[in-house]
Protein backbone atom coordinates (compact mmCIF):
# COMPACT_ATOMS: atom_id res chain seq x y z
CA UNK A 1 0.00 0.00 0.00
CA UNK A 2 1.31 3.48 -0.79
CA UNK A 3 2.40 5.52 2.21
CA UNK A 4 0.85 8.97 2.06
CA UNK A 5 2.01 12.21 3.66
CA UNK A 6 -1.50 13.32 4.57
CA UNK A 7 -2.36 16.96 3.99
CA UNK A 8 -4.98 16.88 6.76
CA UNK A 9 -6.37 14.71 9.55
CA UNK A 10 -10.16 14.69 10.01
CA UNK A 11 -11.55 15.58 13.44
CA UNK A 12 -13.29 12.78 15.37
CA UNK A 13 -16.55 14.04 16.89
CA UNK A 14 -18.01 10.87 18.41
CA UNK A 15 -17.94 7.10 18.26
CA UNK A 16 -20.59 4.48 19.05
CA UNK A 17 -20.97 0.71 18.78
CA UNK A 18 -23.81 -1.19 17.11
CA UNK A 19 -23.75 -4.92 17.83
CA UNK A 20 -20.95 -6.97 16.33
CA UNK A 21 -20.99 -5.49 12.84
CA UNK A 22 -20.78 -7.77 9.83
CA UNK A 23 -17.50 -9.49 10.66
CA UNK A 24 -15.89 -11.17 7.67
CA UNK A 25 -19.17 -11.94 5.92
CA UNK A 26 -20.04 -10.50 2.53
CA UNK A 27 -22.39 -7.59 3.16
CA UNK A 28 -23.48 -4.25 1.72
CA UNK A 29 -25.35 -3.36 4.90
CA UNK A 30 -25.36 0.42 4.57
CA UNK A 31 -26.00 3.17 7.07
CA UNK A 32 -28.85 5.65 6.70
CA UNK A 33 -29.09 9.29 7.77
CA UNK A 34 -32.50 10.92 8.23
CA UNK A 35 -34.60 12.67 10.89
CA UNK A 36 -31.41 13.95 12.59
CA UNK A 37 -30.44 10.34 13.31
CA UNK A 38 -27.95 7.83 12.02
CA UNK A 39 -29.41 4.35 11.64
CA UNK A 40 -27.09 1.36 11.73
CA UNK A 41 -27.47 -2.41 12.04
CA UNK A 42 -25.35 -5.49 12.48
CA UNK A 43 -25.73 -8.83 10.72
CA UNK A 44 -27.17 -10.62 13.77
CA UNK A 45 -30.17 -8.29 14.04
CA UNK A 46 -29.24 -5.31 16.23
CA UNK A 47 -30.61 -2.03 14.83
CA UNK A 48 -29.89 1.32 16.50
CA UNK A 49 -30.96 4.92 16.09
CA UNK A 50 -28.15 7.33 17.01
CA UNK A 51 -28.33 11.10 17.55
CA UNK A 52 -26.23 12.53 14.71
CA UNK A 53 -25.10 15.49 16.84
CA UNK A 54 -23.62 13.71 19.84
CA UNK A 55 -23.54 9.97 19.10
CA UNK A 56 -26.04 9.07 21.84
CA UNK A 57 -27.91 5.82 21.16
CA UNK A 58 -31.57 6.85 21.27
CA UNK A 59 -32.92 3.34 20.85
CA UNK A 60 -31.69 -0.13 20.03
CA UNK A 61 -33.68 -3.24 19.13
CA UNK A 62 -32.67 -6.84 18.58
CA UNK A 63 -34.52 -8.41 15.65
CA UNK A 64 -32.63 -11.67 16.13
CA UNK A 65 -33.55 -12.53 19.71
CA UNK A 66 -33.65 -16.29 19.15
CA UNK A 67 -31.56 -16.77 15.99
CA UNK A 68 -29.39 -14.31 14.02
CA UNK A 69 -31.55 -12.14 11.77
CA UNK A 70 -28.85 -12.08 9.04
CA UNK A 71 -29.60 -8.49 8.04
CA UNK A 72 -28.02 -7.83 4.66
CA UNK A 73 -30.18 -5.39 2.66
CA UNK A 74 -30.67 -1.84 3.82
CA UNK A 75 -31.05 0.50 5.57
CA UNK A 76 -33.55 2.75 3.76
CA UNK A 77 -35.15 5.60 5.74
CA UNK A 78 -38.41 7.03 4.39
CA UNK A 79 -42.05 7.67 5.37
CA UNK A 80 -40.90 7.96 9.05
CA UNK A 81 -39.80 4.33 8.90
CA UNK A 82 -36.77 2.17 8.29
CA UNK A 83 -36.86 -0.60 5.70
CA UNK A 84 -34.34 -3.43 5.63
CA UNK A 85 -34.05 -7.00 4.38
CA UNK A 86 -32.37 -10.24 5.40
CA UNK A 87 -30.64 -13.20 3.82
CA UNK A 88 -33.59 -15.35 4.92
CA UNK A 89 -36.12 -13.29 2.95
CA UNK A 90 -37.56 -11.06 5.67
CA UNK A 91 -38.57 -7.53 4.67
CA UNK A 92 -39.02 -5.44 7.81
CA UNK A 93 -40.37 -1.95 8.49
CA UNK A 94 -39.44 -0.21 11.76
CA UNK A 95 -40.68 3.01 13.33
CA UNK A 96 -37.84 5.52 13.08
CA UNK A 97 -38.62 7.07 16.48
CA UNK A 98 -38.70 3.87 18.54
CA UNK A 99 -37.36 0.99 16.45
CA UNK A 100 -40.61 -0.92 16.96
CA UNK A 101 -41.65 -3.27 14.15
CA UNK A 102 -44.44 -1.75 12.03
CA UNK A 103 -44.76 -4.73 9.70
CA UNK A 104 -42.82 -7.82 8.72
CA UNK A 105 -43.19 -9.82 5.51
CA UNK A 106 -41.74 -13.21 4.57
CA UNK A 107 -40.87 -12.69 0.90
CA UNK A 108 -39.33 -16.04 0.00
CA UNK A 109 -36.23 -14.46 -1.53
CA UNK A 110 -32.79 -13.40 -0.28
CA UNK A 111 -32.40 -9.61 0.05
CA UNK A 112 -28.80 -8.46 -0.34
CA UNK A 113 -29.25 -4.87 -1.54
CA UNK A 114 -30.81 -1.67 -0.26
CA UNK A 115 -34.57 -1.35 -0.87
CA UNK A 116 -35.97 1.65 -2.76
CA UNK A 117 -38.71 3.82 -1.24
CA UNK A 118 -40.76 5.86 -3.71
CA UNK A 119 -44.37 6.49 -4.78
CA UNK A 120 -45.72 4.85 -1.64
CA UNK A 121 -44.01 1.50 -2.28
CA UNK A 122 -40.84 -0.31 -1.25
CA UNK A 123 -39.10 -1.92 -4.23
CA UNK A 124 -36.75 -4.83 -3.55
CA UNK A 125 -34.33 -6.60 -5.91
CA UNK A 126 -34.00 -10.26 -4.88
CA UNK A 127 -31.07 -12.55 -5.55
CA UNK A 128 -33.29 -15.15 -7.26
CA UNK A 129 -34.18 -12.81 -10.13
CA UNK A 130 -37.29 -11.07 -8.81
CA UNK A 131 -37.99 -7.35 -8.55
CA UNK A 132 -41.03 -6.74 -6.34
CA UNK A 133 -42.91 -3.78 -4.86
CA UNK A 134 -44.60 -3.72 -1.45
CA UNK A 135 -46.93 -1.08 -0.05
CA UNK A 136 -44.92 1.12 2.30
CA UNK A 137 -47.71 1.32 4.89
CA UNK A 138 -48.70 -2.35 5.11
CA UNK A 139 -46.08 -4.53 3.41
CA UNK A 140 -48.69 -5.94 1.01
CA UNK A 141 -47.16 -7.03 -2.30
CA UNK A 142 -48.30 -4.88 -5.20
CA UNK A 143 -46.41 -6.37 -8.18
CA UNK A 144 -43.41 -8.46 -9.14
CA UNK A 145 -41.19 -8.95 -12.20
CA UNK A 146 -39.38 -12.22 -12.91
CA UNK A 147 -35.92 -12.21 -14.52
CA UNK A 148 -33.68 -15.00 -15.75
CA UNK A 149 -30.77 -15.89 -13.45
CA UNK A 150 -27.65 -17.66 -14.83
CA UNK A 151 -26.26 -20.82 -13.22
CA UNK A 152 -23.35 -18.93 -11.68
CA UNK A 153 -23.55 -15.34 -10.44
CA UNK A 154 -21.74 -12.98 -8.10
CA UNK A 155 -23.03 -12.66 -4.55
CA UNK A 156 -24.78 -9.32 -4.55
CA UNK A 157 -27.58 -7.40 -6.23
CA UNK A 158 -28.16 -3.98 -7.70
CA UNK A 159 -30.26 -1.61 -5.62
CA UNK A 160 -33.08 -0.12 -7.71
CA UNK A 161 -33.31 3.63 -8.40
CA UNK A 162 -36.23 5.73 -9.59
CA UNK A 163 -37.25 8.97 -11.27
CA UNK A 164 -40.45 10.36 -12.82
CA UNK A 165 -42.50 7.24 -12.24
CA UNK A 166 -39.89 4.81 -13.53
CA UNK A 167 -37.77 2.28 -11.62
CA UNK A 168 -34.40 1.08 -12.96
CA UNK A 169 -32.27 -1.85 -11.80
CA UNK A 170 -29.46 -4.22 -12.78
CA UNK A 171 -29.83 -7.98 -13.23
CA UNK A 172 -27.62 -11.05 -12.87
CA UNK A 173 -28.09 -11.84 -16.58
CA UNK A 174 -26.16 -8.74 -17.69
CA UNK A 175 -29.18 -6.54 -18.37
CA UNK A 176 -30.55 -3.25 -17.14
CA UNK A 177 -34.30 -2.99 -16.72
CA UNK A 178 -36.80 -0.14 -16.62
CA UNK A 179 -40.42 -0.45 -15.43
CA UNK A 180 -43.29 1.72 -14.25
CA UNK A 181 -43.17 1.90 -10.47
CA UNK A 182 -46.96 2.07 -10.24
CA UNK A 183 -47.69 -1.33 -11.78
CA UNK A 184 -44.41 -3.04 -12.69
CA UNK A 185 -45.02 -2.94 -16.45
CA UNK A 186 -41.74 -3.19 -18.36
CA UNK A 187 -40.58 -0.08 -20.26
CA UNK A 188 -37.35 -1.48 -21.71
CA UNK A 189 -34.45 -3.85 -21.08
CA UNK A 190 -30.90 -3.29 -22.30
CA UNK A 191 -27.98 -5.76 -22.35
CA UNK A 192 -24.68 -4.28 -21.14
CA UNK A 193 -22.77 -7.54 -20.57
CA UNK A 194 -22.95 -10.76 -22.61
CA UNK A 195 -21.53 -14.13 -21.49
CA UNK A 196 -18.22 -15.06 -23.14
CA UNK A 197 -15.93 -18.04 -22.72
CA UNK A 198 -16.37 -21.76 -22.23
CA UNK A 199 -16.18 -21.88 -18.41
CA UNK A 200 -19.05 -20.72 -16.22
CA UNK A 201 -16.80 -18.48 -14.11
CA UNK A 202 -15.79 -16.54 -17.22
CA UNK A 203 -19.44 -16.13 -18.21
CA UNK A 204 -20.47 -14.18 -15.10
CA UNK A 205 -22.13 -10.95 -16.26
CA UNK A 206 -23.89 -9.55 -13.19
CA UNK A 207 -24.98 -5.92 -13.09
CA UNK A 208 -24.70 -5.55 -9.31
CA UNK A 209 -23.70 -1.89 -9.11
CA UNK A 210 -26.55 0.52 -8.42
CA UNK A 211 -27.33 2.60 -11.53
CA UNK A 212 -26.91 6.37 -11.29
CA UNK A 213 -29.32 8.89 -12.82
CA UNK A 214 -27.72 12.15 -13.93
CA UNK A 215 -29.51 14.68 -16.12
CA UNK A 216 -31.46 12.58 -18.64
CA UNK A 217 -29.06 9.63 -18.65
CA UNK A 218 -28.68 6.42 -16.69
CA UNK A 219 -25.12 5.28 -15.96
CA UNK A 220 -24.39 1.64 -15.12
CA UNK A 221 -21.54 -0.86 -15.13
CA UNK A 222 -21.45 -4.64 -15.38
CA UNK A 223 -19.03 -7.33 -14.28
CA UNK A 224 -17.20 -8.71 -17.34
CA UNK A 225 -19.22 -6.12 -19.21
CA UNK A 226 -19.14 -2.41 -19.86
CA UNK A 227 -19.65 1.02 -18.39
CA UNK A 228 -22.55 2.55 -20.28
CA UNK A 229 -24.59 5.72 -20.55
CA UNK A 230 -28.21 5.05 -21.52
CA UNK A 231 -31.08 7.32 -22.48
CA UNK A 232 -33.69 7.01 -19.72
CA UNK A 233 -36.75 7.05 -21.95
CA UNK A 234 -35.70 4.85 -24.85
CA UNK A 235 -33.05 2.60 -23.30
CA UNK A 236 -30.68 3.35 -26.19
CA UNK A 237 -26.96 3.42 -25.45
CA UNK A 238 -25.28 6.80 -25.78
CA UNK A 239 -21.76 5.47 -25.22
CA UNK A 240 -20.05 2.31 -23.95
CA UNK A 241 -16.59 1.70 -22.47
CA UNK A 242 -14.88 -1.61 -21.50
CA UNK A 243 -14.77 -1.45 -17.70
CA UNK A 244 -15.67 -4.34 -15.39
CA UNK A 245 -17.04 -3.69 -11.92
CA UNK A 246 -19.65 -4.79 -9.38
CA UNK A 247 -19.18 -1.72 -7.15
CA UNK A 248 -21.48 1.29 -7.06
CA UNK A 249 -20.39 4.27 -9.14
CA UNK A 250 -20.38 8.00 -8.39
CA UNK A 251 -21.20 10.95 -10.66
CA UNK A 252 -20.07 14.44 -9.65
CA UNK A 253 -20.42 17.32 -12.11
CA UNK A 254 -18.84 16.11 -15.37
CA UNK A 255 -16.91 13.25 -13.78
CA UNK A 256 -17.91 9.63 -13.25
CA UNK A 257 -15.85 7.68 -10.71
CA UNK A 258 -15.75 3.89 -10.43
CA UNK A 259 -13.78 1.11 -8.77
CA UNK A 260 -12.96 -1.71 -11.20
CA UNK A 261 -12.94 -5.43 -10.39
CA UNK A 262 -9.18 -5.08 -9.81
CA UNK A 263 -9.77 -2.18 -7.41
CA UNK A 264 -8.40 0.46 -9.74
CA UNK A 265 -10.03 3.83 -9.09
CA UNK A 266 -10.97 5.45 -12.40
CA UNK A 267 -12.43 8.79 -13.49
CA UNK A 268 -14.15 9.22 -16.87
CA UNK A 269 -15.96 12.03 -18.66
CA UNK A 270 -19.73 11.60 -18.24
CA UNK A 271 -20.45 12.96 -21.73
CA UNK A 272 -18.39 10.49 -23.75
CA UNK A 273 -16.78 7.97 -21.37
CA UNK A 274 -13.24 9.14 -22.09
CA UNK A 275 -10.86 8.12 -19.30
CA UNK A 276 -9.46 11.10 -17.41
CA UNK A 277 -7.24 9.22 -14.96
CA UNK A 278 -6.73 5.82 -13.36
CA UNK A 279 -5.12 5.02 -10.01
CA UNK A 280 -4.02 1.37 -9.60
CA UNK A 281 -2.08 1.73 -6.34
CA UNK A 282 -4.89 0.23 -4.23
CA UNK A 283 -5.17 -2.92 -6.34
CA UNK A 284 -7.07 -5.81 -4.72
CA UNK A 285 -7.64 -4.01 -1.42
CA UNK A 286 -11.42 -4.66 -1.63
CA UNK A 287 -12.40 -1.02 -1.93
CA UNK A 288 -15.76 0.47 -1.04
CA UNK A 289 -17.71 2.50 -3.59
CA UNK A 290 -16.33 6.03 -4.01
CA UNK A 291 -17.96 8.96 -2.22
CA UNK A 292 -17.38 12.71 -2.55
CA UNK A 293 -16.44 14.46 0.71
CA UNK A 294 -15.41 18.14 0.82
CA UNK A 295 -14.30 18.09 -2.80
CA UNK A 296 -12.26 14.86 -2.56
CA UNK A 297 -12.95 11.32 -3.74
CA UNK A 298 -12.85 8.89 -0.81
CA UNK A 299 -12.72 5.09 -0.74
CA UNK A 300 -12.38 2.70 2.19
CA UNK A 301 -10.60 -0.66 2.16
CA UNK A 302 -10.54 -4.08 3.80
CA UNK A 303 -7.84 -3.08 6.30
CA UNK A 304 -9.77 -0.13 7.70
CA UNK A 305 -8.16 2.72 5.78
CA UNK A 306 -9.85 5.71 4.17
CA UNK A 307 -8.01 7.02 1.10
CA UNK A 308 -8.57 10.59 -0.14
CA UNK A 309 -7.90 11.33 -3.82
CA UNK A 310 -7.80 14.49 -5.88
CA UNK A 311 -10.83 14.28 -8.24
CA UNK A 312 -8.99 15.96 -11.13
CA UNK A 313 -5.74 13.99 -11.05
CA UNK A 314 -6.36 10.84 -8.99
CA UNK A 315 -3.35 11.60 -6.81
CA UNK A 316 -3.47 10.72 -3.10
CA UNK A 317 -4.17 13.61 -0.74
CA UNK A 318 -4.59 11.92 2.64
CA UNK A 319 -4.98 8.56 4.33
CA UNK A 320 -6.22 7.39 7.74
CA UNK A 321 -6.73 3.99 9.36
CA UNK A 322 -9.87 3.84 11.50
CA UNK A 323 -9.24 0.31 12.80
CA UNK A 324 -8.00 -2.98 11.40
CA UNK A 325 -11.40 -4.71 11.09
CA UNK A 326 -11.96 -3.16 7.67
CA UNK A 327 -14.51 -0.93 5.95
CA UNK A 328 -17.12 -2.59 3.72
CA UNK A 329 -19.44 0.28 2.78
CA UNK A 330 -18.88 3.89 1.77
CA UNK A 331 -19.09 6.70 4.34
CA UNK A 332 -22.41 8.57 4.52
CA UNK A 333 -22.53 12.36 4.32
CA UNK A 334 -24.32 14.34 7.05
CA UNK A 335 -24.85 18.08 7.41
CA UNK A 336 -21.55 18.85 9.13
CA UNK A 337 -19.33 15.87 8.33
CA UNK A 338 -19.56 12.20 7.48
CA UNK A 339 -20.36 8.91 9.20
CA UNK A 340 -18.33 5.75 8.70
CA UNK A 341 -18.92 2.22 10.00
CA UNK A 342 -16.29 -0.50 10.28
CA UNK A 343 -16.78 -4.25 10.01
CA UNK A 344 -16.78 -4.69 13.79
CA UNK A 345 -19.78 -2.35 14.20
CA UNK A 346 -17.98 0.83 15.23
CA UNK A 347 -19.91 3.88 14.00
CA UNK A 348 -18.11 7.23 14.11
CA UNK A 349 -18.66 10.79 12.99
CA UNK A 350 -15.81 12.73 11.44
CA UNK A 351 -15.41 16.32 10.32
CA UNK A 352 -12.90 18.06 8.08
CA UNK A 353 -10.40 20.23 10.00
Amino acid sequence: MPVIDSEFIPISLWSSKVGNGIGKYFSHLTLAFAYEKVFSADRDGTVSGIDVNNGKVLWSVNLGKDVPALISGGITASYSRLYLGTETGDLIALDEKTGNIVWHVKTGGEILSKPLADAGVIVVNFSHGVLAAYEADTGKERWRILNEVPNLTLRGDSSPVSISGGVFWGMANGRLGAAFIENGNIIWQQTIASPKGAREIHRIVDVDATPVIYDSLLYAVGYNGSLVAIDLRSGHQIWQRPYSSSTDILVVSNYLFLVTNKDHVVAVNVHNGTEIWSNNKLEYRQLTPPVAISGYIVVGDSEGYLHWLDPKSGEFIAQQQLNNSGIAVAPVLVDDGYIVVTRDGNVSKKQMP
